[in-house]
């Protein structure tokens, strides 16, 4: 079977004076509508990246809130994720395209899980294009099939798209980050933009004491004595780490003790990773003052935390982008972020919030250097972001949208085996965004 993700308990009331009380009020109405309805997510790993991240804390509060919701995970050997990651970075419009051998292994290792699916669910939520080809390969039975594509995949290589598009027309809807996102011709009528969120009471999120704080990044061998900017991402070429760093270095000669760090992780499903790890290294090895590290060497929710509490500007400078959440988690500790403009990192950014948008090298320096040299301009673009995270991009926020599609499907088929009690249905357009 599929590997199931053990998640700890959480409860919504929690949440009671940090997420907007009508998101909150809202949600207890929606669940008492689909209590006992039966949820699964799937995603390719349970640690490493955005994905999973949402997924350890949303599928929690489905439970609490009365669903029956699993998080489980495809299985694959290191073929399958190279595979993957090329389909990934092909969606995303890099060249090339696939030799039938890669779509052979795609397809095996896809009809292996396939084989463990579990048709007892009312919906089950696919994410991203590593287990796309489930809805297809598996047994139809009542369950409603969704897949959430997180990455941008507006502009996708059409070698990579002809052979994923088959596998996506069993879906019932599908949910993207933007309207920009959606492919040329998808074949799922039915399409929702949900943009993610992040948890504030995660251990990455929760507000930490300044001393504690200052004491785990003194222990990573930062000087908080000095200055310092940070870019908290996976080793992807898409979130530039080299331009990053060659922007830091153009910063440097006007603020010579300035420190970088780049804290990035590496997941089971992206053997890419150690590549780009291995050229930063490369890049910055002999420089005191650059601080690479990783999930494999202790760097946790905690370490992040402190990084984006405590620096002076949070960088993520994506060349391509789903949503980003690193950024709204600087945000929501009140640092100001330089971000590409890419994805939704301008949602998270737009004018005079929460900090500047740059498309290259030499702006990012310029934005970087501004906001070191006037940090009054930082702190007020980072209160501001604060609260634009809270009113847009929470967990509650998240949780919300999730709830009132399982309703409207719902009302179209009722469930009658779960005890979901149908309401009227309401007009469906093609095209759905959250208020």
């Amino acid at each position: 079977m599929l590997d199931l993700v053990d998640v700890g308990k959480r409860s919504l009331e929690a949440y009671r004076g940090v997420a907007p009380d009508a998101q909150l009020d809202e949600l207890h109405r929606l669940a008492g509508r689909l209590r006992g309805a039966r949820c699964l997510h799937v995603n390719a790993t349970p640690y490493g990246g955005g994905v999973s991240e949402i997924l350890r804390s949303l599928v929690p509060l489905y439970n609490d809130l009365g669903l029956v919701a699993d998080w489980k995970i495809i299985r694959g050997d290191e073929a399958f994720f190279q595979v993957t990651k090329r389909i990934h970075n092909g969606l995303q419009g890099s060249p090339g395209e696939l030799t039938e051998a890669e779509k052979a292994t795609y397809l095996g290792n896809s009809q292996i899980n396939a084989g463990y699916c579990d048709d007892d669910y009312d919906f089950i939520i696919i994410h991203d294009p590593q287990p796309a080809a489930l809805a297809a390969l598996c047994p139809r039975a009542n369950a409603r099939w969704l897949w959430r594509c997180h990455i941008d995949t507006s502009h996708p290589n059409p070698f990579f798209w002809e052979f994923l598009e088959p596998f996506l027309r069993a879906y019932d809807a599908a949910i993207f980050t933007l309207a920009d996102f959606i492919p040329p011709q998808l074949p799922i009528s039915r399409v929702l933009l949900h943009p993610p969120a992040i948890d504030p009471l995660s251990p990455k999120n929760q507000p930490l004491p300044v001393q504690l704080a200052k004491h785990v990044l003194e222990w990573i061998g930062v000087r908080l004595s000095r200055p310092l900017i940070t870019q908290v991402s996976r080793f992807d070429p898409w979130k530039d780490p080299l331009g990053v760093i060659a922007a830091y270095r153009r910063v440097r000669p006007h603020v010579p003790d300035l420190q970088l760090a780049l804290a990035g992780s590496l997941a089971l499903d992206d053997p890419e990773a150690w590549e780009v790890y291995e050229e930063i290294r490369a890049v910055t090895a002999g420089d005191p003052l650059i601080h690479v590290l990783t999930n494999l060497v202790g760097v946790g929710n905690i370490e992040v935390n402190a990084f984006q509490s405590l620096s002076n500007v949070v960088v993520q400078k994506s060349l391509r982008e789903g949503f980003g959440l690193v950024v709204s988690e600087a945000l929501w500790k009140g640092t100001p972020v330089v971000g590409g403009r890419a994805g939704g990192i301008p949602m998270q950014l737009p004018d005079d919030i929460g900090g500047v948008l740059v498309d290259t090298v030499d702006e990012c320096a310029e934005a970087v250097l501004r906001l070191l040299r006037q940090p009054e301009e930082a702190r007020v673009l980072g209160r501001r972001g604060k609260e634009h995270v809270r009113e847009h991009f929470l967990m509650s926020r998240l949780l919300l949208d999730d709830l009132r599609l399982l309703e409207d499907l719902v009302q179209q088929r009722p469930l009658a085996p779960r005890d979901i009690v149908p309401t009227t249905p309401s007009p469906v357009t093609s095209v759905e965004a959250h208020p």
